[in-house]
């Protein structure tokens, strides 16, 4: 699939706000530099309690879900900026959405269930149950096949999501906070407050890194310069780190960089791979985004982070931010942008969209959402 030329940035907040920015690049020949720019696009409210998680499907960045507090997913329509209905399924606060496809959304409740649904009809296509309490954090293996859970029963769970059914359990002994995959799937971590467990699919304990803060966030991300994973990690002390991560028990992983810039802990993040302009000599690079607690949207070019390895931790400033005016973020995703459609659409995807549209067809009485940005300009 091509990449993006542009990117929406979604976050949600304590304050019930959603905020939608359009991200983009250009290139500056004179100083033979890339500008980056985000503008807001719409800011609502979205749901009557704090939101919680926000997800967009990958591939084209059509569907966005959020969950709050008040027990609901709601869907967005994020190319006609349409609320397309509300999931009640969960009688628990939401905790996690993620789209391991663009066809599948996997919601994480404090009900104690795991639910996946189709974006076809938005049906429930397996509720996975088997956590005693709240579920904390769901990851989907690279694959798609498989999920991993953690949650207050102090439990790690996996998940067969062709089956829809449980496959295997183990006790932690500790209520971990967040379970990631690797890139490739080679590895997973768990985290506890400020310590992170390094697996691998065998179930050894790799690695156990001590962070020197509290742990908000973590995401594994591959290099744009030189091979293999980094794992970024956002805390309480106001940075993101980024470690360099090994498969081998005897190489620790260390920090080799900071993302810095933020007036409080480090919320939430996410990364995404974009397409830069041809004239600046380099195909592509990934973005990360943070969201902190001093309200305040933060853009990072992971290609600061070079290839070649340095005793020294590197500082890498934000490329560009946007702020909320003190509004307590809590969540974020990225989205490709408009770009990413039109014209790009191969057979097959103009298809699915085809199909996508019939569905979508009968509700098209759903209202408008008020996405008006700040300068009081209407949508586009």
């Amino acid at each position: 699939t091509p990449l993006p030329t542009s990117f929406k940035v979604v976050a949600g907040s304590y304050e019930k706000l959603l905020y939608g920015l359009e991200g983009s690049v250009a290139y500056d020949a004179d100083t033979s530099t890339l500008s980056f720019d985000l503008k807001p696009v719409f800011i609502f409210p979205a749901h009557v309690s704090c939101i919680k998680a926000v997800a967009a499907s990958p591939h084209g960045g059509k569907w966005l879900a959020t969950g709050s507090a008040d027990e609901i997913v709601k869907v967005w329509d994020l190319r006609r900026r349409k609320e397309i209905g509300g999931l009640m399924h969960h009688e628990g606060s939401i905790t996690q959405l993620h789209f391991p496809s663009r066809s599948h959304l996997l919601s994480a409740s404090e009900d104690g269930t795991l639910c996946l649904f189709r974006a076809r009809d938005w049906s429930v296509l397996r509720a996975l149950r088997g956590h005693k309490g709240r579920v904390n954090c769901v990851a989907v293996h690279p694959s798609g096949k498989l999920a991993l859970s953690v949650g207050k029963d102090r439990t790690l769970r996996m998940w067969d999501l062709m089956r829809g059914k449980g496959c295997a359990s183990t006790k932690l002994g500790k209520e971990a906070e967040l379970v990631r995959w690797s890139t490739d799937g080679s590895l997973f971590v768990v985290q506890v407050a400020s310590t992170i467990d390094l697996y691998n699919t065998e179930m050894n304990l790799i690695h156990t890194l001590t962070h020197p803060s509290r742990i908000q966030d973590i995401k594994f991300c591959k290099r744009v310069n030189g091979q293999g994973d980094v794992l970024l990690v956002g805390a309480e002390n106001k940075k993101l780190s980024i470690y360099e991560i090994s498969n081998d028990p005897d190489t620790p992983p260390r920090i080799v960089a900071e993302m810095t810039g933020h007036d409080n802990r480090v919320k939430a993040l996410e990364t995404l791979s974009i397409a830069l302009p041809p004239a600046s000599g380099r195909p592509s690079t990934t973005i990360v985004c943070t969201v902190s607690s001093d309200g305040n949207i933060r853009l990072f070019d992971l290609a600061a982070l070079p290839a070649q390895r340095s005793s020294e931790v590197l500082e890498i400033k934000p490329v560009v931010e946007y702020d909320t005016k003190g509004t307590r973020l809590t969540c974020v995703t990225l989205a490709d942008g408009d770009a990413a459609g039109g014209e790009q659409l191969n057979g097959k995807r103009k298809r699915d969209e085809e199909e996508e549209e019939q569905s979508a067809g009968e509700e098209d009485e759903d209202e408008d959402w008020g996405g008006v940005a700040k300068d009081g300009q209407g949508d586009d």
